[in-house]
């Protein structure tokens, strides 16, 4: 598994995310980080919901492909959000609550495990989720199972050179202060191609899929604005792992190098993968 073996929270994957995604959502829903939204909708939009659905976003975080979601099915509809990150949920549940959802639940399970009846959704989705789990064929099987006849699994990843540059200038400062020395925790790079993709849903045996990729960037309006982007993204796992002062050099020297370097944008390419059943 490229970027995680010996990752700071040893070899469970699942734990490290959950622990990681609980200490991001005091910065999650920052404006500085609204590709979360902006990708969360557009993976709503690209499955095609219609009002009436039945909806399963697995890996759902703070809501941000569920509330659109909830929105597409309307109130003849309904969305359950599922996540292992409680302080994740409990963001979506105020959110939905702001907004006058009552057509969506968020609750804490575990996508490996789901519980839920074979067959029971039209659309299931899962957003940058797949691959903070060990075996993420086998989860895309169980998300598979739960697809009805005619619905379809939806399933969002990131493409290649993660955040770049801020990415190379964070690991670099980090490795600097001995940061994670047995290996980095970046499990959004085990699947970052088409291929790779693709070969999931086949050893999940869910019918081909449509990939798309999209490159593109996110803006960055201020150099600083890029601490924002490491707190409230998996590089906090690693910020986690050291002392304040190393954290407060690490985010001197990110911010000074984006500056330096005139960084006014950060790359995020992503892949969009839906399979009809």
């Amino acid at each position: 598994m490229a970027g995680m073996a010996g990752g700071p929270f040893g070899d469970d994957l699942k734990s490290a995310s959950a622990a990681t995604y609980s200490l991001t959502a005091d910065t999650f829903d920052d404006p500085v980080l609204s590709f979360w939204d902006r990708f969360g909708r557009e993976t709503v939009r690209r499955a095609a919901l219609r009002p009436g659905d039945q909806v399963l976003d697995a890996c759902c975080g703070t809501g941000a492909s569920a509330l659109p979601a909830a929105e597409a099915v309307g109130p003849a509809g309904s969305v359950l959000g599922i996540d292992i990150a409680e302080p994740a949920l409990a963001l979506a549940r105020a959110k939905a609550a702001a907004r006058g959802l009552s057509n969506v639940e968020f609750r804490e399970a575990d996508v490996e495990r789901t519980g839920l009846a074979s067959a029971s959704f039209d659309a299931v989705i899962c957003v940058f989720g797949i691959f903070f789990v060990p075996d993420m064929a086998g989860v895309l099987g169980e998300l598979w199972r739960l697809v009805r006849p005619g619905g379809v699994l939806a399933v969002t990843v990131w493409g290649p050179d993660f955040m770049e540059p801020g990415a190379s200038a964070f690991w670099r400062a980090a490795e600097a202060e001995n940061a994670a020395p047995a290996g980095r925790f970046e499990p959004w790079t085990r699947v970052t191609d088409p291929a790779a993709l693709a070969g999931l849903f086949s050893a999940a045996g869910a019918a081909e899929p449509i990939i798309e990729y999209e490159p593109g960037t996110h803006p960055l309006a201020d150099p600083a604005d890029w601490w924002k982007i490491v707190l409230g993204t998996g590089l906090r796992a690693t910020v986690a792992q050291l002392a304040p002062a190393a954290v407060e050099r690490v985010h001197q020297d990110n911010v000074e190098r984006m500056r330096l370097d005139g960084v006014r944008a950060v790359q995020a390419n992503v892949l969009f993968a839906r399979s009809r059943r």
